[in-house]
């Protein structure tokens, strides 16, 4: 097999998110970065060599400037949420590919927009849910798949959250949900719930940001799931899935706790706790980026796993957050 050419980044944005996946960029073996753009070329300056961006990197005052490139095959987007559907679509439209930070958009029409732009233009698009690439998922994914050792699902409860304090661009529902609903999905093989219903009085600041709020989810055979999420409440990242046959519980499903040794998650089956450990040579950041890249560097038509799973996430959190504005009704889950 001919070896796959290195995709060089160009970074939109310099916010503190940005700085993992410059890391995780340079641990990636078919992974460069290009182009660092700010709203200052100083700005860029100060992050490139903040994080040890290589030599040749071109450092820009504009975002635009680095989507002219023409030594930039992708883009990572760590914008502000409300600033992703304009330069993603705008880094399609230039051809290139798109990984963009979570969470993705204001709402699925916005998503819908950038989905559009990356399909018309052939490029790839992905979000920046790291997790979801680490092996350990897809163990995991497999004891859930499995109706000998879990049996038919009954039930999940998810807690994610993250003590940053009443920071006014820090949106519970929008961050730490994204994983939530994730993970709540990922349990069922991404089938969508038949409604969800927001709990009554999430904690909100007075910029109107939802600091921390909570859902259940149905679906027509019965199956349920809950989750709380939090940028107020201690660090948890935990997530419990019930069946029938077994039952599995991680404890650091978003960022595991051991970086690359052998993060571990655990099955109760047949009345025994059963530890998995998962060995990865590299973090899930850097993993996100190596698959990134061999999608977009492959030749062949951009994988639409990545848009699908995104599209779900995004009506879900939709749906609750009407669900929150309509005085917490149930809210049907269309897709």
């Amino acid at each position: 097999m001919a070896e796959q050419r290195q995709i060089r980044f160009g970074i939109l944005g310099c916010a503190t998110v940005a700085r993992k996946l410059a890391r995780a960029i340079s641990l990636a073996p078919n992974a460069t970065i290009s182009a660092v753009g700010s709203s200052t070329a100083e700005k860029a300056a100060a992050f490139a060599a903040e994080n040890d961006c290589p030599a040749t990197a071109k450092l820009y005052g504009s975002y635009d400037a680095v989507l002219d490139d023409p030594d930039v095959d992708a883009v990572y987007i760590a914008l502000p949420t409300s600033l992703h559907v304009r330069w993603a679509v705008l880094a399609a439209q230039k051809k290139k590919h798109v990984l963009v930070e979570k969470p993705v958009a204001l709402n699925a029409a916005e998503l819908d927009l950038i989905l559009a732009a990356c399909e018309s233009s052939g490029v790839q698009y992905m979000d920046a849910t790291s997790w979801m690439h680490h092996p350990r998922t897809a163990k995991m994914k497999e004891f859930l798949s499995d109706p000998l050792r879990l049996g038919q699902l009954k039930s999940v409860h998810c807690n994610v959250s993250f003590s940053v304090g009443e920071t006014p661009d820090v949106d519970a529902l929008g961050d730490n949900a994204w994983h939530s609903i994730g993970a709540v999905l990922l349990t069922t093989d991404y089938e969508l719930p038949e409604s969800v219903t927001a709990f009554r009085d999430p904690e909100v600041n007075e910029a109107g940001v939802i600091l921390s709020c909570g859902a259940s989810l149905k679906w027509k055979d019965g199956r349920v799931a809950t989750f709380y999420c939090s940028s107020l409440a201690d660090m948890a990242m935990d997530i419990f899935a019930y069946g029938t046959a077994g039952k599995l519980r991680v404890h650091d499903f978003v960022t595991p706790f051991p970086e690359q040794s052998a993060p571990s998650f655990y099955t109760f089956e047949s009345y025994r706790l059963i530890e998995h450990g998962v060995n990865s040579e590299l973090p899930q950041d850097a993993l996100m980026v190596m698959e990134f890249c061999n999608l977009a560097g492959s030749g062949s038509s951009p994988e639409k796993k990545w848009a699908v799973v995104s599209r779900k996430t995004q009506l879900v959190v939709d749906a609750i957050m009407a669900s929150i504005h309509k005085g917490f009704e149930t809210i049907e889950v269309v897709y």
